[in-house]
């Protein structure tokens, strides 16, 4: 299997993972902008491997496989370490909405794979305007809630907090408008898929 620069791009993103859990929990005064940097560095690494990919035309079926799997790793990583850092009740809640969303959409993406329906399950616009708020707000918080915030940041912190506070919460919501529009979308051939399934069995039943 032959490695593409786009693939090359998604493996950094994986690699930084632990290095953004690392550089959070180091004791210095400068890990709130370095951990904020790593996964701002991840999410335009994301965007430049995808644009490479359709630009030189270097898709590959490894890559495709790749790419979500690293952005929800690196998503779902910092908001543990958000979480960590700020242990609030909705802060938790804003954490397992995405994660959950995350998760039940990749089942279904890969169910109607299976079914051949794939199609209807493709990114909608909702769900980049989501991506978007999402980054902001995890940029943001990875910035305020870092355990070593110099004394003098502490004021920006706050405001900076509030930003991606607020700005979490709404991308918490249209991640579960999005999801359910997945949903939906894919609820008719769901259907179908049952109704075949049950005709199958009734089929073999009476053979």
């Amino acid at each position: 299997m032959k490695l593409t620069l786009p693939t090359w791009l998604t493996l950094l993103r994986i690699v930084m993972i632990p290095v953004l859990v690392l550089v959070f929990y180091l004791p210095y005064k400068w890990t709130n902008f370095a951990s904020a940097a790593i996964f701002g560095l991840a999410a335009l690494t994301d965007w430049l491997d995808g644009w490479i990919a359709r630009r030189y035309d270097l898709q590959s079926a490894f890559g495709a496989f790749l790419d979500p799997v690293a952005d929800k790793l690196m998503v779902a990583v910092a908001l543990f370490l958000i979480v960590q850092g700020h242990p609030t009740a909705w802060m938790a809640v804003w954490a397992a909405v995405i994660v959950g969303r995350e998760i039940a959409v990749s089942a279904l993406r890969e169910w109607m794979a299976e079914i051949g329906q794939r199609a209807k399950v493709r990114v909608a616009v909702i769900g980049k305007v989501k991506t978007t708020a999402q980054m902001i707000a995890l940029l943001c918080l990875l910035y305020s809630v870092a355990p070593h915030t110099p004394m003098q940041d502490i004021w920006m912190g706050t405001q900076v907090f509030h930003i991606g506070d607020w700005t979490l919460a709404i991308a918490s919501i249209l991640t579960l408008w999005s999801g359910l529009q997945y949903l939906h979308a894919a609820w008719p051939s769901l259907r179908e898929d049952e109704r075949l399934a049950r005709e199958n069995a009734k089929a073999k039943k009476n053979a």
